[in-house]
């Protein structure tokens, strides 16, 4: 079993930074790839990075060139990172860490879900 937990969520203004952490433990080994969520209120839920085995990542449009997403592992654990640079208040979401699995470019999180973090930017 999987589990997921995030943290870095907060309060920010518009230009600042924040960078979120999903710690994975539990069967890493399943799993090599690990993605990030969120959702808006009123919105759906759209993928907002990826990073695969081979660390190869990609990045929903809106982010490109602000967010970038990194992976640590150390043993048994693997820490997961979401630097979110120059912050808009559209950003403003609730963030999911998610472990999965890549089918050709598709990312699939089917390994398991963090608990969500509320990341919050003020105009």
């Amino acid at each position: 079993q999987v589990r997921l937990v995030e943290s870095g969520g907060g309060l920010v203004q518009a230009g600042e930074s924040l960078r979120l952490s999903c710690e994975i433990s539990g069967s890493i080994f399943i799993s090599n790839a690990a993605g990030w969520y969120r959702q808006a209120p009123g919105k759906q839920r759209e993928l907002v990075a990826t990073i695969s085995s081979t660390d190869r990542t990609n990045y929903e449009d809106s982010v490109k060139g602000r967010f970038t997403i990194t992976r640590d592992r150390d043993n048994a654990q693997v820490t997961v990172y979401l630097q979110m640079n120059s912050l808009k208040p559209e950003d403003t979401a609730v963030y999911y860490c998610t472990a999965g699995t890549f089918t050709g470019t598709t990312y699939y999180p089917n390994v398991g879900w963090g608990q969500g973090t509320q990341v919050t930017v003020s105009s």
